[in-house]
């Protein structure tokens, strides 16, 4: 008798476990590190949580590298040609390729830090990154959209409150599955 209750156990902690490891498995697809170089490289020289970088990435281009949006942004990030031109000069980067990994990844990681030196509040940051800082400016002065002018009540944009959200969640997934296994 207790040989069967060791082998049914023995085949419960198996597949127990077997099932754990696919289900990492299964969320590390999901919610894949790509690039991870460029991300570590940039996130620490801007001082950006590289799981916010993969969050927007996620969120921008589901890791296309050629992604082009409906309004011209380019690249895993996103970047805008204001955007690009902004960086050009600030960066002094010169000519450059938008599609290019490594720079479109330098950029959107110097954009975030500027956002976050501006607003000093990563929803604000992540609604600055879709919708446009001068917007965002906008919206917290507004009685209408922020009642304290330091966070926004209402997003009235319709796609930046429902990028802000995406956005989000990646992130909060991306710290579940990653930071965890950081700190073992």
């Amino acid at each position: 008798m207790k040989t069967k209750i060791s082998v049914v156990l023995l085949i419960f902690l198996v597949l127990f476990s077997f099932v754990c490891i696919e289900k990492k498995i299964f969320y590390e697809n999901l919610y894949p590190r790509k690039y991870s170089e460029y991300v570590s490289k940039y996130s620490k020289e801007f001082n950006i949580d590289e799981n916010l970088v993969y969050s927007v990435i996620k969120a921008e281009s589901k890791f296309i590298e050629d992604a082009v949006s409906h309004k011209g942004a380019k690249g895993l990030m996103q970047i805008s040609d204001i955007t690009r031109d902004w960086a050009i000069e600030e960066l002094n980067l010169g000519e450059i390729d938008i599609f290019n990994p490594e720079t479109n990844i330098k950029i959107g990681c110097w954009y975030l830090n500027k956002l976050f030196k501006e607003f000093g509040d990563l929803n604000l940051v992540i609604a600055a990154y879709n919708g446009g800082s001068g917007n965002v400016r906008k919206w917290l002065g507004d009685k209408a959209y922020s009642e304290d002018g330091k966070s926004l009540d209402i997003i009235p944009f319709e796609e930046t409150s429902n990028y802000l959200k995406k956005v989000t969640k990646n992130y909060e997934n991306y710290n579940e599955i990653y930071k965890r296994e950081e700190k073992d």
